[in-house]
């Protein structure tokens, strides 16, 4: 039975949101309605090795909060690692074959991880102070990470997914962006954008003692579940505004717009439950949306 709940854990892990990437893309690209690609699969692929990773890193903070699957990435940590950068490479293959703009796309997930989940630009500070005079102001950076900057760390976990969802669609299929129209993809970027800062703060929720103890400002560390429902609330319904204004532009695939409405719907709905679910419920049920949204568009 351990070993059942440590596969389990594992399994909700990256590999959920791998899976869920891949959904997502898949999703965006019947909505944009380009041709089908490599893209889900590039995109699960980088997607796994980022959470993988993260959570490696993380391992540690996290043992309160998720402790099985932080144990599992203390035990495994190098298998891991060694997992998540054959993982991304295989995803930068991809993206090389599918020409130079999937594969600037492919890395921009991995970038924005540095920054977030690292304190590389305080190290790197560290190791050029001794050479004093010569370093000058260099040798003073200490910058934190974007993932203990108050709202900055979300809003740059939703902006990179929404740049992986939305344009590598188009980047793998080699279709240019005025050719399925500017607006179409404007807002349904944007709509992505919010949508992703939804989901990343309602399982901050099961994490607020972890983070504050650690010092992440997180939106329930800082307003409660209360005030966090409130904001995400709003945001929601801007998202649903963003995807009534997409429709309206008539380029996106009706069917595609309707399952990612049922897919909002969701998502209100595990917003409203955030403070009934359990921890590892609330860390699933956000991305569970996207998982709803793409078996609503096979059923249409």
């Amino acid at each position: 039975m351990g070993r059942l709940r440590q596969i389990a854990a594992f399994a909700a892990g990256a590999p959920f949101t791998a899976l869920v990437a891949a959904v997502e893309v898949a999703v965006v690209t019947v909505a944009l309605g380009v041709p089908l690609s490599t893209a889900p699969v590039a995109v699960g692929l980088v997607a796994f090795a980022v959470y993988a990773a993260d959570h490696v890193a993380d391992a540690e903070g996290d043992a309160s909060s998720t402790p099985l699957r932080a144990r599992i990435a203390l035990r495994y940590g190098d298998q891991l690692m060694v997992v998540a950068a054959m993982s991304y490479g295989l995803a930068v293959a991809l993206a090389a074959g599918a020409g130079p703009a999937a594969l600037a796309l492919v890395l921009v997930p991995g970038t924005v991880w540095i920054g977030y989940a690292t304190d590389w630009i305080p190290a790197a500070g560290d190791r050029l102070e001794p050479l004093g005079d010569r370093v000058g102001p260099l040798g003073e950076v200490s910058l934190p990470r974007l993932k203990d900057v108050f709202l900055l760390n979300s809003a740059a976990v939703a902006l990179a997914w929404a740049v992986a969802v939305v344009a590598a669609p188009l980047a793998f299929a080699g279709v240019p962006v005025d050719s399925v129209g500017t607006h179409a993809v404007g807002l349904l970027f944007a709509y992505v954008s919010v949508r992703s800062f939804v989901d990343v703060e309602v399982p901050n929720v099961r994490d607020v003692a972890a983070d504050a103890a650690q010092g992440v400002a997180t939106l329930p560390v800082a307003y409660g579940v209360t005030g966090t429902r409130r904001v995400l609330f709003a945001v929601d319904a801007v998202a649903a505004g963003l995807l009534a204004a997409t429709a309206a532009t008539g380029v996106a695939s009706p069917p595609a717009l309707a399952a990612l409405g049922v897919g909002l719907a969701v998502s209100v709905t595990v917003t409203a439950l955030a403070d009934r679910l359990d921890g590892a419920a609330l860390g699933v049920a956000p991305d569970c949306s996207y998982l709803v949204a793409g078996a609503v568009l096979l059923a249409l």
